[in-house]
């Protein structure tokens, strides 16, 4: 079993990729720092990896983006699972300010799900390939309606309206896959791993970190749900997101304005 992990450097992704290690997998791991990067690396071997490649690359660029998926296109001829896990907070880094990506974007909407959109859209056709496979985007509880007159919060932003923007919109996609991809093989499924796990974004952790390892490995493994595609979890049980998630119209405009900025 061949998994790209993204965000693997650190918290959830890491630990993500550890585990996975301990099942025999190969693992592809991105990261934005080296040298993280590279420790990271070696935690994983360690761990038992069958192999393990790495993959740098900014996130909050979508030419880096473009040029991670041509790395792993190139280098890799199966890719059985991604996790788009890679994400920032509500709070950190740089604070209460709004950011922006380098391509202009607000940088939360553009690092939690624009970066995810680009990279799950160029991988798709290796995903294909590799069928059975699975994407598994790491969401969140924290969801807030997207306001298409104002998706960059130019007018009225708060980092928390902004992350929580982001991550509804990772389960809008997801459902959009899941349609795309019926019969193909290939299986979309989104999740809330856990609440307020001891990452680098929480302040107060609240939940262990291994809770939301085991979810998200078991949406990446779990042969019983091998079949489930278009699903949202909150840690392991199905549930239901933020309404705006199952309006078509709502999908409708953000696959638009996803597939224009991706474009652009």
């Amino acid at each position: 079993m061949i998994v790209l992990v993204t965000g693997a450097t650190d918290g959830l992704g890491r630990g993500v990729a550890v585990d996975l290690a301990r099942r025999g997998a190969t693992l592809l791991l991105h990261g934005r720092d080296e040298e993280r990067l590279a420790k990271t690396a070696g935690e994983v071997r360690a761990a038992g990896a069958a192999e393990v490649r790495t993959y740098l690359a900014d996130l909050a660029s979508l030419a880096a983006v473009r040029r991670l998926a041509e790395e792993v296109l190139v280098t890799e001829p199966q890719l059985d699972v991604l996790i788009s896990n890679a994400g920032i907070g509500a709070d950190v880094p740089g604070g209460p300010e709004r950011q922006e990506s380098t391509d202009g974007h607000e940088l939360r909407f553009a690092v939690n799900y624009l970066a995810g959109y680009a990279l799950i859209r160029r991988l798709l056709p290796r995903l294909r390939e590799s069928a059975p496979a699975r994407i598994v985007q790491v969401s969140s509880a924290g969801q807030a309606a997207i306001d298409f007159d104002d998706v960059m919060l130019e007018r009225d932003y708060s980092g928390v309206r902004a992350y929580c923007q982001s991550k509804l919109a990772q389960i809008l996609f997801t459902f959009d896959l899941a349609e795309e991809l019926a019969g193909t093989g290939v299986t979309a499924t989104c999740l809330h791993p856990a609440t307020y796990m001891p990452t680098k974004m929480v302040r107060t952790p609240a939940s262990p970190l291994a809770k939301g390892v085991e979810a998200t490995v078991r949406l990446a493994v779990d042969p019983a749900l091998r079949d489930v595609s278009g699903a949202y979890f909150h840690v392991t049980h199905e549930s239901e997101p933020d309404a705006q998630a199952r309006d078509p119209e709502a999908r409708r405009r953000l696959r638009e304005l996803s597939e224009r900025l991706v474009a652009s």
